[in-house]
């Protein structure tokens, strides 16, 4: 274990923890290497008392600003779950909403944000990974399936724009995904390296160009051959600054996909390197294994100037956006426009 000095300036990362409690190796090395935030999982999640217990221990350790994220589309993917928490319904139910009522679609996506944000708030976290801007793509692998909130771009720019203004107005960091586009991809990046060959990809971009004023966004670890035939975009320069940073105009936080998915290859330490080196701001590792962790935290070297920027830039657009709710009244909303949809009996 690290006898390094203490230090409090973050890392450029955000990792895993084991399990429902913080252990001292790992409350040790967040201080010796405290990173930009921790990720938490079903695995580190059983009930509200425990999960307070677990984020008062963690911000014990972590310098003050750094976040606490969660994964918490709605659907399948969703950590915060009943009994204890709200269900909500996949992006898919909120585009067939859409498709019959575009008013009704935009605010049941709004609610379904904002009552996420109200349960991340209150369980303790800062960063909510949603929206989804990924299209949904006929023939491709269902990694994406009913996440993605359409198969039209401009609907999917506009619904996922509700999702986040939603989630910002409960006092969360929405986090677009996966940029510049998952949809099309015919493998599960969590299990191999997808590659996609089309060479127009207008269509997949044009939702992350309508939130290109979003706080956070994801990379996609997938190869476009039609901007970089080698590298994912998560590591490439080319997408980044050509891509991302260039034709979509996106100027906000760029944190990594999970860099222990299998479409990536190498030491994770060595893979947050390349990802910060290609212009990603933050590295995320979420797996919680201790060695890979600490060899990760190592070799991440600070958040930069710019980095820093990006984040007090988004926790202020955070303030602006945070108003008062009431989430019993959201929900009795969501549930009337679910019910008159056919989505709910």
């Amino acid at each position: 274990m690290t006898t390094a000095t203490p230090r409090r300036t973050p890392r450029a990362a955000i990792v895993g923890i084991a399990g429902s409690s913080l252990l001292p190796d790992e409350a040790a090395l967040l201080q010796a290497f405290p990173p930009a935030g921790v990720i938490l999982f079903a695995r580190n999640i059983q009930d509200p008392d425990q999960l307070a217990a677990l984020t008062t221990a963690l911000r014990a350790v972590l310098p003050r600003d750094a976040d606490l994220m969660v994964d918490q589309e709605g659907g399948r993917v969703a950590r915060l779950r009943p009994p204890h928490w709200r269900a909500h319904p996949p992006a898919a139910a909120l585009g067939a909403i859409f498709e019959r009522d575009e008013a009704a679609g935009l605010r049941t996506a709004w609610l379904t944000g904002a009552l996420i944000g109200e349960d991340t708030r209150s369980a303790g976290f800062t960063v909510a990974a949603a929206p989804v801007l990924d299209l949904s793509v006929p023939g491709a692998h269902d990694v994406i399936g009913d996440r993605a909130l359409g198969r039209h771009p401009a609907a999917v720019g506009r619904l996922g724009g509700a999702v986040a203004d939603g989630l910002l107005a409960a006092g969360v960091m929405p986090v677009g995904k996966h940029i510049p586009g998952h949809g099309r991809a015919a493998v599960d990046s969590h299990l191999a390296l997808p590659r996609v060959s089309d060479n127009d990809l207008d269509a997949d971009i044009q939702p992350f160009v309508l939130n290109a004023e979003l706080p956070w966004m994801m990379t996609a670890h997938i190869v476009y051959e039609a901007f970089d035939p080698v590298l994912p975009a998560t590591l490439s320069v080319r997408v980044i600054e050509t891509v991302i940073r260039g034709r979509i105009g996106y100027k906000g936080v760029l944190v990594t996909d999970d860099l222990a998915m299998k479409a990536l290859s190498g030491e994770p330490s060595d893979l947050a390197r390349q990802a910060l080196a290609a212009g990603c701001d933050i590295a995320l590792y979420c797996r919680g294994d201790f060695a890979p962790t600490e060899a990760l935290l190592r070799a991440c070297p600070d958040l930069t100037p710019a980095a820093g920027a990006r984040l007090r830039a988004g926790r202020a657009m955070l303030t602006a956006r945070w108003s008062i709710l009431d989430p019993a009244a959201l929900a009795d909303e969501r549930a009337h426009l679910l019910k008159a949809g056919g989505l709910l009996p």
